[in-house]
């Protein structure tokens, strides 16, 4: 038997409304400590996806390019996602190693963007998390042309056909389709305050370590 979600209680208007304060969210010095505490809070109010995130690339015309991705991992090496490395933003990304990500959390009026460098992940780490995917996951991986027009339509039915007669359980990883990380050098935490005076904390990555300082709104 299939068992209903669990869907966190919607926070209250007091909490997290357009007239209230918050009071002091900045609890601590070190970024990615205060951002493991905001995705925290917000998987307990968002009901879906508290970990996407908006990821700007630029294409060879310099005409900005964004989209949703998912947020996989925070480590010490950056904000970890994965892809077809011959998609739009693949190809974006090989040619200029540099993104910018966005978190917005409208259940609790926050949001975190990030500004860095792109690196991609190595094989070993790209194919230890293709094969959590699921079975399907995986045969979608092969069978999607990611960003490239579809043929005619049926085209991607058939490939998915195609794959999932041509793989037994063990589906390998597509050679294109790996992780890549986003090193931060700036990350700016903003939350809502009462008549849009909202609170900015930026962290900006120096030789010695983070520099903080404070945005006007």
């Amino acid at each position: 038997m299939t068992q209903n979600p669990i869907i966190p209680e919607t926070p209250s208007a007091e909490e997290y409304g357009a007239d209230a304060d918050q009071g002091s969210v900045f609890t601590s010095r070190d970024p990615y400590q205060l951002f493991e505490e905001w995705l925290t809070l917000a998987k307990k109010h968002e009901i879906n996806d508290p970990n996407a995130m908006s990821l700007a690339t630029v294409d060879q015309h310099r005409m900005p390019d964004v989209r949703m991705v998912l947020l996989k991992d925070l480590s010490g090496k950056g904000f970890s996602f994965y892809t077809n490395n011959d998609s739009a933003k693949g190809e974006q990304l090989a040619a200029n190693q540099k993104a910018a990500l966005c978190f917005h959390w409208k259940s609790i009026r926050r949001q975190v963007r990030v500004r860095g460098t792109v690196d991609l992940m190595s094989n070993q780490e790209s194919d230890a998390y293709f094969a959590k995917r699921s079975r399907g996951s995986k045969i979608g991986a092969w069978a999607s042309k990611q960003s490239h027009m579809l043929e005619e339509q049926g085209a991607l039915e058939a490939r998915v056909k195609e794959f999932d007669a041509k793989f037994g359980d063990d589906v390998p990883r597509p050679p294109n389709w790996q992780g890549y990380v986003v090193d931060p050098l700036e990350i700016e935490f903003w939350v809502n305050r009462p008549f849009r005076l909202h609170d900015r904390l930026v962290f900006a990555r120096q030789p010695k370590g983070w520099v903080t300082g404070r945005l006007y709104p």
